[in-house]
């Protein structure tokens, strides 16, 4: 049941999510989250990332929502960036994306300060809530004397990790890049390796993208705190650990993807689905409950040719039925890494989807047993609300910390073995793990235990965004504190 959480419905808090969809997505469920608590919401993006989100707003305004869509110009010449590369999966990714590239896109949300310092004189909110990259915020809301949230994008768990390693660092007390070591002072003795992470926390000498790391741990201490993509129910250890023993403020209100709740909202989530969503359900219609493996790994990842062979081979030998997600568009000459006759030989069996998937869609039906995924937060989340286990795939970010939450705090899923953080191409995993991996999730002797309890998780992640859950209850208190700051 939506509510008016505050006293005063005017209440304007203004959004800006980073130009990815990974950050998007999860921020759009967001305004309209806020908007259906008598909140008065604004979004901001760039040209070339309107048709991403223009049919969610427009739809939401429409239903009675009060939610604005905002636009600023993105400034790619003056970054260095190609003309148009304002989204981050615009970066040319054939040969893997270049740390330079992700650097000038970084400079580039910097160069944001002066038109959106203009916004805020024109919109006058009393709230940003703004993604953490966007690392002068801060500023811009004490110099208006209005709070500035935080959105980080990814888990508590990760939030508590983050901290660990910049009080301790253990990843330099270690000999090698290949020795676990554990986070202090994170709960649940929490092990990885050097080549487990972002190569801008081992390296040792400053650029770019160690200084901006820097500046986001500053801003992160100036802010008035976090608004995290999460449920209690899911973390609880690290949400007490982050409030009560690190003692940031910080609001779970997910899953936020929840606030989906017909199909056109869960159709239109990012962009548009590469295929007919109504062909994508009469095929699952037509499967055993619990059958088909769900394959995609989101937005960023793109796989070489030799890793999509893998997985063909892989997927066949398991016998599963499965929906297979490929960033690659077919075309005459570009499908070499499919085996010969896979097609074929799968017909019936597999359904291949080449470019974006109603995700929410696929992983809600009851034909859908698993999911194998890169981890990334949104798609964890998603995977948990639906109640389905996983076979994790970590390949960039903070999806390493994901996968030890998902198989070693959670137990509801089932690694590759992938040892090294590999920006967007990923470590490559032979089809033998592949196969063992997607066979113990589906009919291994841990398989229904794993079922059991990811299912209780997801009964868990929807009431929590129901009146009285957790999250319900969490999103009202910051409405609540924003408002009386107002007053």
């Amino acid at each position: 049941m939506d509510v008016d959480a505050t006293e005063n419905p005017k209440l304007h808090v203004l959004f800006f999510p980073f130009m990815g969809h990974g950050h998007m997505i999860p921020m759009v469920d967001m305004t309209k989250l806020f908007a259906m608590r008598g909140v008065k919401t604004t979004i901001v993006t760039t040209p070339l990332n309107v048709p991403f989100i223009s049919t969610t707003i427009e739809r939401s305004k429409n239903s009675g929502l009060d939610i604005h869509l905002k636009v600023l110009n993105f400034p790619c010449v003056e970054a260095g960036l190609p003309e148009g590369c304002e989204n981050l999966d615009f970066i040319p990714s054939s040969q893997g994306v270049s740390l330079d590239m992700i650097a000038k896109f970084f400079k580039a949300a910097d160069l944001f300060q002066q038109p959106f310092e203009q916004l805020i004189q024109e919109c006058k909110p009393d709230c940003l809530l703004v993604d953490m990259f966007f690392t002068w915020a801060s500023d811009i809301a004490d110099k208006y004397d209005i709070p500035r949230l935080m959105f980080h994008g990814s888990s508590f768990l990760s939030l508590c990790i983050s901290d660990s390693v910049s009080l301790y660092e253990p990843q330099k007390k270690v000999k090698s890049d290949s020795e676990p070591f554990v986070f202090p002072n994170v709960p649940g003795d929490i092990k990885i390796t050097r080549d487990q992470m972002a190569v801008i926390f081992t390296q040792n000498e400053e650029d770019e993208l160690t200084r901006s790391v820097d500046k986001w741990r500053e801003e992160e201490l100036k802010s008035y705190g976090f608004v995290v993509n999460s449920f209690y129910e899911l973390e609880a250890a690290y949400v007490d650990h982050y409030r009560n023993v690190i003692g940031r403020k910080a609001w779970h209100v997910g899953p936020v993807s929840l606030c989906n709740r017909t199909i056109e909202d869960k159709i239109d989530r990012g962009k548009k689905p590469s295929v007919d969503e109504q062909k994508c359900l009469n095929w699952l219609d037509s499967k055993q409950p619990k059958s088909v493996v769900y394959i995609c790994f989101g937005s960023a990842v793109d796989f070489n040719a030799a890793q999509l062979t893998e997985i063909a081979f892989a997927i066949e030998a398991t016998g599963q039925h499965f929906i297979w997600v490929v960033k690659k568009e077919k075309s005459n000459n570009e499908e070499d890494w499919l085996p010969e006759g896979f097609e074929e030989r799968t017909e019936g069996k597999g359904l291949m989807i080449r470019g974006w998937a109603p995700q929410m869609l696929i992983l809600d039906h009851e034909a859908v047993g698993a999911f194998v995924t890169h981890c990334g937060w949104n798609s964890t989340l998603e995977c948990v609300s639906a109640g389905l286990p996983m076979v994790t795939w970590p390949v960039f970010a903070e999806q390493f910390y994901n996968e030890k939450l998902v198989t070693e705090v959670l137990k509801i899923g089932v690694g590759v073995g992938t040892k090294k953080w590999v920006e967007v191409v990923g470590d490559f995993v032979k089809r033998d793990a592949i196969e063992k991996a997607v066979k113990e999730i589906m009919v291994g002797e841990k398989a229904e235990e794993m079922r059991s309890r990811a299912k209780a998780l997801g009964e868990m992640a929807k009431r929590a965004v129901e009146e009285g859950g957790s999250s319900f209850r969490d999103l009202n208190e910051l409405i609540q504190q924003l408002s009386s700051r107002r007053r």
